[in-house]
């Protein structure tokens, strides 16, 4: 039986880990992942845990709230009518497919390998959140054809080993290639479960060494901690959104941007064993 205490402290943590998760998705509409999968990492290391795959069971436990977070995102932005479902149908079966690839890539690889691969991917989002202009293009559609099939695992195969929903990619994509910010927001939040859901099977059935064993698992997947975060940030989601809808946002993103750049650099220093 887990110690009381160590019970105790994790809960606090992940109830301040997801209320800040919420408030920041409600805010500033970036995915949960990219902050619950460093924040995760550091409470767990704090509370004692640690071993080679570590990563794997914060990147499982992230896709995991991911799950319920873009589903009711994606339900709550098609009854606006705002989903582009041409486009998930045309993206999800390569998406699907680089999500599966991306577990089996992820369960052989080293908790340090992936904490190396999450800081350079978060450097490249919080510099695009940073430096990006609303008029840059790639395109004016969506890709099609050789470029759908090629780019399409891609987005699943990045996000799993970032432990994050559509997103972070979805949404540049989609805005590069001439898709209005509010359809790519809402059709991103799609892309998110189906990373999410063949992914989370996946890692449930991936076994994990005692160091990185959290109690009440399945597999990688900790599910107190799912539980916690998603009761979180369904309260303080909300309080986010109406943050951002009384001020700018902008000046907001670009503070996020630096925060997410510093946390990108400090996962990159551990990467190394600085």
């Amino acid at each position: 039986m887990p110690d009381t205490m160590l019970l105790l402290q994790m809960l606090v943590l992940l109830l301040v880990i997801g209320a800040l998760a919420g408030v920041l998705a409600g805010l500033l509409g970036v995915g949960g992942g990219i902050v619950l999968v460093p924040s995760f990492f550091y409470a767990f290391q704090t509370l004692g845990y640690g071993g080679p795959q570590l990563m794997q069971v914060c990147l499982a436990t992230s896709l995991a709230t991911i799950i319920v977070t873009s589903t009711r995102s994606v339900l709550s932005h098609n009854r606006k009518g705002a989903v582009d479902w041409s486009i998930l149908r045309g993206w999800g079966p390569g998406i699907v497919v680089g999500a599966v690839v991306g577990v089996l890539v992820a369960s052989q690889l080293r908790s340090s390998a992936l904490q190396a691969l999450f800081g350079i991917l978060a450097l490249l989002i919080g510099l695009y959140l940073a430096l990006g202009k609303s008029e840059w293009r790639l395109g004016e559609e969506m890709p099609k054809g050789i470029k759908r099939a090629s780019l399409s695992p891609m987005v699943g195969f990045l996000s799993v080993l970032m432990g994050i929903g559509g997103g972070s990619f979805g949404v540049p994509l989609m805005t590069l290639h001439g898709t209005p910010i509010h359809r790519a927001v809402a059709t991103a939040a799609g892309f998110g479960v189906i990373i999410a859901l063949p992914s989370v099977l996946g890692f449930m059935l991936m076994p994990v060494d005692a160091a990185a064993q959290l109690p009440y698992s399945i597999g990688a997947v900790n599910i107190p901690t799912f539980l916690v975060v998603i009761a979180m940030t369904t309260l303080t989601a909300p309080l986010g959104v109406k943050i951002a809808h009384a001020m700018d946002p902008k000046p907001l993103k670009r503070v996020f941007a630096v925060f997410l750049i510093l946390v990108a650099l400090n996962m990159l220093r551990k990467a190394m064993g600085w």
